[in-house]
């Protein structure tokens, strides 16, 4: 048994890749450098562009193979073959959305150039398919199938894989409309404003999270993308030129999202992140400007009602009377069950999703179905032409006409050259007929009254270039300007980060440099402790729950704190338990089983109903199952009480022990593995750290968890900061490793450097090996 499993180890090494000396392959011109350095971040140095993409196809498909192909068959709904009845929702909503059918038509759309450097890249993918030797990687083999060679379009779907969960208005309008059906008016109004009051932003709280009426699809992610940004101009920076940083977050598992390279070629010189299954930099920079991303919260989602049409089979009811709905037949392949046939209708406004969800019961009458308007499903997205055009801009004036061509998701972006920095949030917004509720609930479709009029026109979407005080920053916070007109959104997150980013950057004197912008990144202080606590710890004098020994060390422990989320304290814990607890007992008895749904750190609508203008919010500080009248006081100090309980039992009963670093652990979970006993344990790489769902270096719990355990479940996959005067040097890290292969020793090893605030760079330096592609055939 021993020889067998040695033996089978051994084997399994095989699927590692190469990284030196020599392959002639098919589908190249000339020969191209691959060089890895010690952590296996490849530069890639071919003599033109379409060779190179090549060779990008190729390293993706030896470092990360499983995650490409389980990305495309995520998009195109097809897991099903490959993992069974578990997937079918996930795989029903996939077709239903049609993006399989999607990418073929776009990519026979796309403009000649971009559809060459695509065709490439699938030839390198297919390269590498039929090239290798040894075994499979190990998902391969865990699964019993073989990748299937890479067509051209499924590069496409890994943007349409990344727009859903950026795109989450349509989760927000669902779970409103059950908390209407719950909730009296004036409570669902204090809770969740349709108007948007004339308030900071901060006030509004969170926007709910992706575990929505609409139910829990396992396989996509937890929640939707949240990223800080900023660009300084270069007369604040020490090189003279400007400064940007970058830090996208989602949930963390391995492989991550990101794959570092650097591409070299007579007219093209990038680097940064790049997606596998994608030929070009997502995020990163070129030989003249640098750019980064956070998604901008915009609305550009509805839910349409829809009514069948009486006396007209196959038709729904419209202003000019019964239409026959748009019809196809979805064959999904069900491993080990027969095949599952969906019809999918579409309407006028989009596909109807009511037939897939938990969510229609929620939303609609018997007699109505529920269509989604989704901006992105409208012809002629250019999203992948605007990658290529920004991988190729020349300076920031050609950087921004690339984004005329961005469409989906709608997303801040930050950008400069070396004499000039700018924002625009880019994407399609529609433009509604009429605008009711403030987009925040689903709409009748069959008035025509709420319909799309078109989308708002690049000049009119927020933007900026040059601003006097040098600085342009978002953190998915309200971008709108004073006096901005037009409909972005009615709900954006906190302004927690973006205040704090403004904060850490605001002495006009100081010059900046590189490690003070990733200093900021790994800033840890909680702007919402700040905010609470000298308003909450007053309430919790005279209180004779509150006067144990540990609760009385708890209290000063709160009353020193520096409010740093930092791993080695207790604070931490003790203010996150009594959050979640405070949260609770403000909202879930009137919420019920959607408060799970709609509570994500909600810290700033805490600080609104309790302390905020409107006297009407104190009503969430009463709970409706007693009989007595409770205020805020009353709910804060047994809240407390009951948090010192909670951390006694799970930790003892001294308070200084409850370290932060003890249960706030990322897991880094494998994206297959994960969900296997044993295998989940030899292949996850689970890290202590800081942080909090409102700090800078993003450390967001698990608040379904809370308080008993708080993993680390979303954050800073990817951190970038370049220096105009110098970008070769632009500093880099990922949360994970370039491999997403367990058996390799670049699996995980960027986390300890990516949990310390570490950054390499990317130089073409090839202690990690150099292979050759050289072309095949005489």
């Amino acid at each position: 048994m021993l020889l067998a499993g040695g033996g089978g180890f051994l084997w399994l090494r095989t699927s590692l890749p190469q990284t030196e000396g020599e392959l002639a392959l098919p589908g190249i011109q000339g020969p191209v450098e691959i060089l890895r350095d010690s952590h296996g971040v490849p530069t890639i140095r071919a003599g033109n562009e379409l060779d190179a993409y090549f060779a990008l196809g190729f390293v993706h498909a030896q470092d990360r193979l499983f995650q490409m192909d389980f990305t495309r068959r995520l998009a195109a709904g097809r897991l099903s073959e490959v993992l069974g009845a578990r997937a079918i929702d996930t795989d029903r909503l996939m077709r239903v959305l049609g993006y399989n059918q999607r990418v073929k038509s776009d990519y026979a759309a796309l403009p000649a150039d971009f559809r060459a450097s695509v065709d490439a890249y699938a030839a390198g993918v297919n390269a590498y398919l039929d090239s290798r030797k040894g075994a499979w990687p190990p998902e391969f083999l865990a699964l019993r199938y073989r990748p299937e060679p890479w067509q051209p379009s499924d590069s496409l779907l890994w943007g349409w894989a990344m727009t859903l969960p950026l795109s989450s208005n349509w989760t927000d309008e669902a779970l409103r409309a059950a908390l209407a059906r719950q909730l009296s008016p004036s409570a669902l109004e204090s809770l969740w404003p349709s108007q948007p009051p004339a308030l900071r932003s901060a006030d509004l709280g969170s926007p709910a999270s992706w575990q929505s009426a609409l139910g829990d699809l396992s396989l996509l992610p937890a929640m939707p993308g949240a990223s800080n940004n900023w660009v300084l101009a270069g007369r604040r920076s020490a090189s003279g030129k400007p400064l940007l940083a970058n830090d996208p977050h989602l949930d963390l598992s391995l492989p991550g999202y990101w794959y570092l390279v650097r591409i070299e070629t007579p007219t093209l010189h990038v680097a940064g992140a790049s997606a596998p299954g994608v030929p070009f930099v997502i995020l990163g920079h070129n030989a003249h400007v640098a750019w980064g991303f956070t998604t901008t919260m915009a609305d550009n989602q509805d839910l349409f009602l829809e009514k069948p049409a009486p006396g007209a089979p196959g038709s729904y009811l419209t202003p000019d009377g019964p239409k026959p709905f748009v019809t196809r037949d979805e064959v999904i392949k069900v491993r080990n069950q027969p095949d599952q046939v969906l019809t999918v209708r579409e309407t006028r406004h989009g596909p109807i999703i009511s037939d897939i969800g938990r969510a229609k019961a929620a939303i609609a009458e018997p007699d109505e179905m529920v269509a989604l308007g989704w901006a992105c499903l409208a012809p002629g997205a250019q999203t992948p032409e605007a990658f290529w055009l920004m991988n190729h801009a020349a300076d920031a004036a050609s950087f921004r006409a690339a984004l005329d061509r961005f469409d989906c998701p709608v997303q801040n972006i930050v950008y400069a050259d070396q004499d000039h920095i700018g924002f625009i949030a880019a994407g399609r917004v529609p433009v509604r007929k009429t605008l009711e509720h403030f987009s925040q609930l689903p709409v009748e479709g069959w008035t025509g009254d709420h319909d799309w009029t078109g989308f708002l026109p690049r000049s009119e979407l927020p933007q900026s270039v040059d601003p006097a005080d040098g600085l342009l920053a978002t953190a998915n916070n309200d971008v709108r300007p004073p006096g901005y007109q037009p409909y972005l959104a009615a709900r954006f997150d906190s302004s927690y980060r973006v205040d704090r980013i403004r904060e850490l950057l605001s002495d006009p004197k100081r010059l900046f440099t590189p490690a003070d912008m990733t200093a900021v990144q790994m800033d840890m202080l909680s702007p919402a402790a700040r905010a609470l606590l000298p308003k909450l710890l007053p309430m919790l004098e005279g209180s004779a729950a509150n006067r144990s020994i540990a609760t009385i060390a708890a209290r000063n422990l709160l009353s020193d704190w520096d409010y740093r989320m930092a791993p080695d304290r207790p604070e931490p814990t003790i203010f996150s338990a009594w959050m979640t607890i405070l949260s609770q007992k403000l909202f879930k008895d009137e919420l019920g089983d959607l408060y799970s749904s709609w509570a994500w750190w909600n810290m700033a609508t805490i600080d609104r109903v309790m302390f905020g203008p409107d006297p009407a919010d104190r009503q969430w500080c009463d709970d409706p199952v007693t009989p007595a009248v409770e205020g805020c006081e009353e709910i804060v100090r047994s809240s407390f009480a009951e948090t010192i309980a909670a951390l006694t039992k799970r930790f003892g009963d001294k308070p200084a022990d409850w370290r932060w670093g003890r249960t706030h652990i990322a897991p880094f979970g494998h994206l297959l593995f994960r969900y296997v006993p044993i295998l989940s344990d030899l292949t996850s790489r689970p890290m202590v750290t800081g942080g909090a769902d409102d700090t800078l270096d993003r450390g967001s719990p698990d608040m379904r968890k809370a308080p008993n355990d708080f993993p680390h479940v979303h954050g800073a996959g990817f951190r970038g900061v370049y220096d105009l005067g110098d970008l070769d040097a632009a500093r880099f890290v990922i949360a994970g490793g370039q491999s997403g292969n367990p058996l390799s020793p670049h699996y995980g090893d960027l986390l300890p450097l990516w949990r310390d605030g570490g950054t390499l760079s990317i130089v073409g330096d090839d202690t990690g090996g150099r292979l050759t592609l050289k072309p095949a055939g005489p």
